[in-house]
């Protein structure tokens, strides 16, 4: 208890900061909609335009994009971006930092079991995550509340929203089994920026050019926003195959940061 206390401590500077931001980022999205939403028929007219390829990598529905749902599954691309780059660069960070600080000697001569070392990190970064995404959905939740008042189904919004929190557990645990699996990580930030990005780029691309076999290389095409609004649920596959991804890598990471060599001073 005493290590997932001082690992919270240590995460909640930056916890905040994060949760801040990215409630910031929809608050500013979710402003627009008024906008759009008045200039309905000239946006469709526009968007007619563009190349479907191009829509669809960016997860565009013209006939959906003008009601505060079509709306929340087009901004929902970038704030899934946001969280991912902070679930990675906790994930990474929260293993790496004693051997990047050079303080693994003081932590590793206590009467501590590495298990209890790995648990207690985990428990820590899902707190974290946690509260990121209690922040977030009562942002978004409220937000859409304000500039939609007609209503709108809350259980695809909310579906929609917890969709960031799954693809942050993904992006935890990849964060997680590579901060055990490279020996000294240097720098957590160029790992995870390059890591998350290179997923969604993949998962641009899959869209664009309609590769559902491409979409199960990258986390982010296993809740994509727009299915979720069309068929009002997850993809029971894509699901499944999240949480076995997820226990496939935490259990990974357990057993090979109990067998690692921690380079010490």
């Amino acid at each position: 208890m005493n290590m997932y206390r001082h690992e919270l401590r240590d995460i909640l500077k930056p916890t905040m900061i994060w949760t801040f931001s990215i409630m910031a980022i929809t608050i500013f999205f979710f402003s627009m909609y008024p906008t759009f939403s008045k200039e309905a028929e000239s946006l469709r007219r526009m968007l007619e335009g563009f190349p479907q390829a191009i829509l669809e990598a960016l997860n565009f529905d013209i006939n959906a994009f003008t009601s505060i749902l079509g709306f929340y599954s087009y901004i929902f691309v970038y704030i899934s971006l946001a969280g991912a780059i902070q679930a990675m660069i906790l994930g990474t960070g929260i293993i790496s930092r004693e051997i990047r600080e050079k303080t693994a000697d003081f932590l590793l001569t206590k009467p501590v079991t590495r298990k209890a070392i790995m648990t207690s990190k985990l428990l820590a970064a899902l707190t974290a995550i946690i509260i990121t995404n209690i922040g977030y959905v009562s942002a978004a939740y409220l937000m859409a509340a304000i500039v939609e008042s007609e209503g709108f189904q809350q259980g695809v919004f909310f579906l929609i929203s917890l969709s960031l929190l799954f693809i942050q557990l993904i992006f935890l645990a990849i964060g997680l089994i590579t901060a055990v699996m490279v020996s000294r990580l240097k720098s957590v930030l160029p790992v995870s920026l390059g890591t998350v990005f290179g997923f969604f780029v993949i998962n641009m691309f899959a869209k664009s050019i309609g590769d559902d076999k491409m979409g199960y290389f990258t986390p982010f095409y296993y809740f994509d926003s727009m299915y979720v609004l069309q068929h009002k649920a997850y993809d029971p596959e894509l699901m499944m195959l999240t949480i076995i991804l997820i226990i496939m890598m935490v259990t990974g990471s357990y057993v090979m940061y109990a067998k690692k060599d921690i380079h010490t001073i």
